[in-house]
């Protein structure tokens, strides 16, 4: 397991060098003027240009312009915003928010989707089973800001039962309820049809059947055996959604007003702040495959032959 480890972490370096030069690049290297909105609606002085492109390097190569900015963020400096704030400040205070609604929103579809998807494919065929399929298939055909309005004006509006909104940077709890839900429906559709699949091919396997011959009781058989195996791919959806739910959460902090990273990012794109922009999702990036590696590992667990490998 820990040559596992090592041999993960040695490949996250060129996936990191590569992924926040090809962001910085998309962002400071494309045709345009990177101080446009900055000064409002006028062109902003020559002077305030020249020390941009200065303090950024802007007049250097790109490769020597990523090589300061990568040195900047082994620092922890991720560049100042347009309203000179630092970018990792901001994010700190934003980030809390967005993995909070990102873990309420995991835990949600991860029991919810285990649930249904181990009822459905002990079932295959049944009332149960048709019913996930079907309710299954109608949330993912359904926009995620139309399932957020719905239920923003029956469950936070109409019947009062949760708070329509989430203001603020630290939201209460309750607040952060409906979005989570909302956030992690799509996914939850997905993993409950993994998990039936799974679990109905896993149940007529060959160690199944083994088990059932030596007597063991079904519920060891499904809870241990079948249960272990079906989860592998569900886990790895699961690790590599949340680093999905933390960058794409814009939709749902709108609809919600969260200000959270989500919304960061699009504000840093409306008022065409580039380094605010190419911070957060640097950030993104980093937290993307650490949440990556820690299911790579929890993988190497569920099956021990993947960690030898």
């Amino acid at each position: 397991m820990g040559k596992y480890i090592v041999r993960r972490l040695l490949q996250m370096i060129p996936v990191i060098i590569f992924s926040t030069f090809l962001i910085y690049a998309m962002v400071f290297a494309m045709p345009g003027d990177p101080t446009a909105g900055k000064c409002g609606e006028r062109p902003c002085p020559p002077a305030y240009i020249a020390a941009f492109n200065e303090k950024y390097h802007l007049n250097d190569p790109l490769p020597v312009q990523y090589g300061y900015y990568a040195a900047n963020v082994l620092q922890g400096d991720l560049g100042e915003n347009q309203f000179g704030r630092p970018v990792a400040e901001e994010l700190g205070e934003r980030f809390q928010v967005t993995a909070k609604l990102g873990l309420m929103a995991l835990v949600f579809e991860g029991v919810l989707g285990i649930a249904a998807g181990v009822l459905a494919g002990l079932r295959k065929g049944g009332f149960i089973d048709n019913l996930v399929l079907v309710s299954t298939l109608f949330v993912i055909s359904v926009p995620v800001f139309v399932i957020g309005t719905v239920l923003q004006y029956t469950i936070g509006l109409n019947l009062e039962w949760l708070p329509p909104l989430a203001r603020g940077t630290n939201p209460e709890f309750k607040a952060l309820i409906l979005p989570a839900i909302v956030l992690g429906s799509t996914s939850l559709a997905y993993i409950a049809r993994l998990m039936r699949t799974n679990i109905a091919e896993n149940l007529k396997s060959d160690y199944v059947r083994t088990a059932r011959a030596k007597g063991l009781k079904p519920g060891r058989i499904i809870g241990i055996h079948t249960l272990r195996n079906s989860m592998i791919p569900v886990v790895t959806f699961m690790g590599y959604d949340f680093g999905a739910l933390l960058g794409g959460a814009i939709v749902t902090e709108g609809i919600f007003s969260i200000q959270g990273v989500g919304g960061y990012i699009f504000e840093g794109i409306r008022h065409r702040d580039g380094v605010a922009v190419v911070g957060a999702v640097t950030a993104l990036v980093i937290v993307y495959l650490l949440v990556n590696l820690l299911v790579d590992l929890l993988y190497g667990a569920l099956d021990p032959r993947i960690s030898n490998d």
